[in-house]
């Protein structure tokens, strides 16, 4: 088989930083481009000089995470001026998600204007499930990939002189869950001569919805029993606006304490969800059409401001608290944490993944030890709340989810190479393929 040039920049071995380059037909195509977060950022390879941005024809985009798509502002400022394909919904976060992470990495106002400027005159949205065509023949089509709004697998149709069919290469990017709040359910995978699979939980498998729902209000029943706050990390995109979801579907405009959005990235990323309803899934968008908007309830509450946030720090539980970031690696969390970790009679709920060496995998690993403690900028802070880790709520499908996706594929993919995962995680999720009869590359 004539297999299209492939150089795993980034997440090739980790679960951040993921980043494809593409080589075939004398054109260039990178495939994601994002930032390593955590421990996996040991593993951070320059984009110069492996690869000259002026060279790349065309950035593919995934979804709109900061780990796919964190480097684009230094792709664009080095030179890259190829075009961004995405979805639409992707197309519409890039703004907001890359605005927040070039204010972290010290771009000036100046630069983050033209940058913000070129991503928008640059940028395309695609509709799913249609084959469009670039240049010299290659062809590539969207599919829904259930992890956040607007993210996607592409699967890419390459001309072989060497063989009468093209070549199929398709990427997953990140897969979700099925049954997930909001979002449409991942679309079967056309038939790939090779498929680049995410094994993020490969050697996992999560709780299924009506367990986790229930899980989730008997945690947060015995939270409030306590009179504390609940404390969740959460991703600004996604995690943010799913578990509003799921304290709407419990307590409808009743819950029993206040609900505060301490981030105002998640506010703005969850406006744009409201936005964006026309790509909800169908139990979302009959709510929303009954007059049930699932990101609206009564004692729900924005935290916009700093003075709002310090005045949320001093005020008692119980109450839930959602803040960023997901792995509590900056952000609002970090102040909440440091005052309200060491209370026994409060709770932090961890919904995502936590990559290695982040607050978030620190104090999972230490609350499970005698007079655990972390240190959140230099200050030592005992772990005495309770610590929960529900796993059902994370976006990234299961080793179940994974298998079953492949499965669904017509016919089995003649080649398999899994990235976006721990080492555990890989050799688990191979192991399992290999039973099956794929071919899967070590």
């Amino acid at each position: 088989m004539n297999y299209p040039e492939i150089v795993h920049i980034g997440g090739e071995q980790t679960v951040t930083g993921s980043c494809h380059l593409v080589r075939a037909c004398g054109i260039t195509i990178m495939v994601d481009c994002g930032l390593y977060q955590g421990g996996d950022a040991d593993h951070s390879v320059e984009l110069v000089p492996t690869v000259n941005p002026h060279e790349i024809d065309y950035l593919f985009l995934t979804h709109a995470h900061i780990d796919h798509i964190g480097r684009l502002p230094d792709l664009i400022a080095t030179g890259f001026s190829g075009e961004i394909i995405c979805s639409h919904p992707t197309k519409a976060l890039l703004a907001p998600m890359l605005t927040d992470t070039m204010r972290l990495s010290g771009y000036s106002k100046n630069q983050e204007k033209k940058i913000l400027a070129a991503i928008e005159e640059l940028s395309w949205g695609f509709e799913y499930n249609t084959s469009f065509k670039l240049k010299k023949g290659i062809e590539f089509k969207l599919g829904r990939a259930g992890h956040i709004l607007g993210s996607s697998f592409i699967s890419f149709k390459f001309p072989s002189v060497k063989a009468s069919n093209a070549v199929a290469v398709t990427f997953s990017g990140d897969l979700g869950n099925k049954d997930t709040p909001i979002l449409c359910d991942p679309d079967p995978p056309e038939h790939s001569d090779l498929l680049i699979l995410e094994s993020t939980y490969g050697d996992r498998l999560h709780e299924g919805r009506s367990q986790r729902q229930q899980k989730l209000r008997d945690v947060l029943g015995n939270a409030f029993r306590d009179g504390g706050k609940v404390f969740v990390p959460a991703f600004s995109l996604g995690r943010t606006q799913e578990f509003l979801f799921e304290l709407d579907r419990l307590y409808g405009d009743k819950p029993p304490a206040p609900v505060f959005v301490d981030s105002p990235l998640g506010l703005k990323i969850t406006k744009i969800y409201s936005e964006l309803s026309a790509f909800w899934d169908k139990e979302s968008s009959s709510l929303l059409a009954s007059g049930d908007h699932p990101f609206d309830f009564n004692h729900l509450y924005s935290v916009a401001s700093f003075r709002e946030h310090k005045e949320l720090l001093e005020m008692p539980g119980p109450a839930i608290i959602i803040a960023g970031s997901g792995m509590c690696s900056g952000g609002r969390i970090l102040d909440h944490l440091a005052t309200g970790l060491a209370d026994k009679r409060n709770d932090i709920f961890f919904v995502g993944y936590q990559a290695h060496g982040t607050l978030g995998r620190k104090i999972i690993e230490f609350s499970n030890r005698a007079n655990g403690y972390v240190l959140i900028g230099s200050r030592k802070v005992a772990i005495k709340a309770k610590v929960h880790k529900l796993s059902g709520y994370s976006a990234h499908a299961d080793q179940k989810g994974l298998v079953d996706w492949v499965a669904s594929m017509l016919g089995k993919p003649g080649r398999i190479k899994l990235v976006h995962g721990e080492l555990e995680s890989r050799t688990a999720l191979s192991e399992i393929l290999l039973e099956k009869g794929y071919n899967v590359e070590p």
